[in-house]
């Protein structure tokens, strides 16, 4: 899914060292991801959630996405989601999987800003990078969303009777 390789590798370094400063406190069984780690699972999938800043608050969309030279790659057509993007460029993205042979999820977020893609070169350029929309229809703006922060965690699913068995309910 990655379009240059040997970019994504310098920009993913790059945002490793700025999230060093940034990792949270996670809950017992959590493993924070690095850097590299993230941009690796990212590459696994195709599909996860936009979160934006509107007028009315925080919305949430789906979309599907191409890795490219450090950042992330996404169709669109004129509507709500491109005018809150013009807006206010601040978003999030996530996605997050499960593997079934290691019982682990994890979940990856990256924070950042998103711009339209508008000069003819960069957007022909971002084309090459196979970045396609999954739904019938015209979406003919590409997005780019460019890392300030990019964090993730992988944890192992418990079984769901040892939980109520070892931790007390929150109503008791």
């Amino acid at each position: 899914m990655s379009h240059n390789g040997k970019m994504d590798d310098q920009n993913e370094a790059q945002m490793d060292d700025q999230n060093e400063a940034q990792t949270e406190p996670r809950s017992v069984g959590d493993d924070v991801l690095t850097v590299p780690e993230c941009w690796a699972l990212l590459r696994t999938q195709e599909f996860g959630r936009l979160a934006v800043v509107t007028s009315h608050g925080p919305d949430i969309f789906p979309i599907n996405v191409v890795v490219d030279q450090g950042t992330l790659l996404f169709r669109t057509a004129e509507g709500s989601k491109l005018r809150d993007i013009e807006d206010d460029e601040r978003v999030a993205f996530e996605v997050d999987g499960f593997d079934a042979t290691t019982n682990s999820a994890w979940s990856v977020v990256i924070r950042g800003s998103a711009k339209r893609i508008r000069e003819m070169h960069a957007a022909t350029a971002a084309l090459e990078s196979g970045v396609s929309p999954w739904q019938e229809g015209p979406k003919g703006w590409i997005v780019r969303i460019t890392p300030i922060q990019v964090t993730g965690r992988r944890f192992e699913r418990i079984d769901r009777d040892e939980w109520t068995l070892t931790r007390p309910s929150p109503i008791e």
